[in-house]
């Protein structure tokens, strides 16, 4: 009997194991089972009993709701799906539209809402605010005003909005104990014959429960999130986040339109530890990190994501942003634009993408246009083993790259740098190959003890200052207003094969078919120099870390491609990041790739 309970539960339990399909449809009814002739008619309903291995198929259709998956997957072999039926339009917003406005005055409505309509959650009664975090000249909510999906801009305070209409439309609202009051401009536009949504949801797919591993969000448009300040040291809540979880895969979503934060990679909230969060410092930093590591924070445990050829926009804060939770990530194939541009969100960790703690983590053919705060791409403490490699960087506000107390190992390498400010470099450890650097590079000095790890993981955590030294620039072109940044007397400094032809410059220009670039010429002695092809035997140790430059699985590396992916002259390998290069003009389509 005791063997015939046991082949029982063996079959009952592969067959729990056996992956179903469940279907989403705005036209679903209650009651229905997710089949594909009665599907649901919310993605949250599937993602309340899809188990690991399921998919959930969702069909044409506008979801206003925000999906909180009860579960993750086991594997990367069992995982739960969520993927838009490739070919139809799949729209998931935050927002709710709001049809009864009251007019004011000429050019000023208003709507009455009862506080019960926002459910839990008021982004009109939630101010921004967290580690870091600076108001730009007065404090703002997480709740806003579309119109015709586009934002408008929170007032100062009421007699802004009742003031005549300038450049910038405002709304503003007040929230008493019953009811929320929201005042807008809708300069010669009447808001009942016009789509006006408001903000209602913080986030649009994010799981409110650590833990929630192996899932995948695939061909989704999610817009619309009331999103909070991702701090460093706290939670972070994007309009997309994985939590404090591994093995999510993010792929080919239109993301837009989150208050803060597009997509989040990190971190647990010590609340729910019952920790209090130590003090908002550097050293403070630190404790959390080794309160991290005390909670689950390793590479069997948290990272491995795979963030995918998703466009990511008009995102007030970042992209994307993880601190802790974007170890051994790919970031590969985004495009990531006006970001931080209206100038609402001010304080650190403002950027297109922004990394507290990359190990081993790859930034990979990713286009970083328009982003405001501190520019395109930000990698703050701990980029060990990070490689940046093969992105177009152009018309950012302030840096295309920004390193920031890191000791290395990292590498820079086949990336176009076209901003007038190219990189700012205040870390260690760093090699910078084959770059095409049209802006300056400059150097900042850093006195804070920053960690390190055994290479490939975050384990074995120590503490190290900076000597501003220990850097490697092999084969690059820079063609702005100065070349590489003088390091004084620092030890260290591997120079060889760099190519400057001061203020030549290099233009981006954007087609009906993608974003191409003047590359300038240079001497024709210059092809014929005979340089080396840069390896990981060449560029040697970070000394801090004493570890190698070298791939996340500890293979060498060996650059003999360029940006492209195509092969080098192995003997005369051209400068910069494109192997057929020379001594004319020449034009080069340089996203997509493809």
């Amino acid at each position: 009997m005791k063997k015939l309970i046991t082949a029982i539960t063996i079959i009952l339990t592969a067959c729990s194991l056996h992956a179903a399909e469940y279907h989403v449809s705005p036209n679903g009814l209650d009651g229905n089972n997710g089949s594909q002739s009665k599907p649901f008619r919310t993605i949250s309903e599937a993602a309340q009993i899809a188990q690991p291995g399921d998919v959930i198929t969702v069909h044409e259709g506008i979801y206003r709701e925000r999906v909180n998956p009860s579960r993750g997957g086991l594997s990367n072999d069992k995982r739960i799906v969520y993927r838009a039926v490739k070919g139809e339009k799949v729209v998931i917003k935050g927002s709710e539209i709001i049809t009864k406005w009251e007019k004011v005055q000429e050019g000023v409505w208003k709507v009455t809402l009862p506080n019960s309509f926002f459910g839990d959650f008021n982004p009109y009664n939630d101010i921004i605010g967290g580690e870091w975090h600076e108001n730009i000249g007065y404090p703002r909510h997480t709740g806003t005003v579309y119109l015709n999906g586009n934002w408008i801009d929170e007032a100062r305070n009421l007699e802004q909005v009742l003031a005549p209409i300038g450049e910038r439309p405002f709304w503003s609202a007040k929230v008493d104990k019953k009811d929320t009051t929201i005042w807008v401009q809708f300069k010669d536009v009447d808001p009942r014959k016009e789509l006006v949504e408001i903000n209602v949801r913080q986030s649009i797919f994010y799981p409110d429960q650590p833990g929630i591993n192996y899932i995948t969000v695939r061909g989704f448009t999610m817009c619309h999130a009331a999103t909070p300040w991702s701090g460093a040291m706290s939670e972070q809540i994007g309009l997309i986040g994985t939590h404090w979880s591994k093995g999510w895969v993010i792929e080919n979503n239109v993301i837009s339109h989150s208050m803060n934060t597009g997509i989040t990679l990190g971190r647990y909230d010590l609340g729910k530890f019952g920790i209090a969060m130590p003090e908002v410092s550097a050293p403070g930093f630190v404790k959390s990190c080794e309160l991290a590591a005390k909670h689950g924070w390793s590479k069997e445990k948290i990272g491995s994501h795979v963030i995918r050829n998703n466009h990511i926009s008009h995102c007030e804060k970042n992209g994307i942003h993880g601190s802790l939770g974007g170890i051994f990530c790919t970031i590969e194939g985004n495009t990531i634009c006006d970001i931080a541009m209206r100038g609402w969100i001010g304080g650190a960790d403002v950027a297109g993408l922004k990394l507290l703690a990359s190990n081993d983590t790859v930034i990979k053919d990713n286009h970083f246009y328009r982003c405001g705060g501190y520019g395109g791409a930000w990698l703050d403490w701990m980029a060990q083993g990070t490689r940046v490699t093969g992105n177009l960087f152009h018309d950012n506000r302030k840096w295309d790259l920004f390193v920031e107390v890191n000791h290395g190992p990292f590498l820079v390498d086949n990336n176009v740098f076209l901003s007038p400010s190219a990189i700012w470099e205040s870390s260690q450890g760093g090699a910078y190959v084959h770059n095409l650097i049209a802006g300056v590079i400059e150097l900042r000095a850093e006195t804070r003890h920053t960690p390190y790890f055994r290479p490939h993981s975050v384990k074995d955590m120590k503490l190290s200052n900076f000597t501003q030294g220990d850097e490697r620039y092999y084969n690059n072109l820079l063609v702005g207003p100065s070349g590489l940044p003088n390091y004084g007397k620092a030890t260290n400094i591997q120079v060889a094969g760099n190519v400057f032809l001061k203020g030549l410059g290099s233009q981006v220009e954007e087609r009906a078919d993608g974003f191409w670039l003047n590359v300038p010429p240079y001497p024709a002695e210059e092809s014929a120099q005979k340089r080396s092809i840069v390896t990981t035997e060449l560029l040697g140790k970070a000394k801090v870390p004493d570890a190698p430059f070298e791939n996340p699985d500890g293979t060498p590396y060996r650059l003999d491609t360029d940006y492209y992916g195509k092969e080098r002259n192995p003997e005369y390998p051209a400068p910069g990041p494109f192997a057929a290069q020379g001594d004319k003009d020449i034009y080069l389509k340089v996203w997509p790739k493809k």
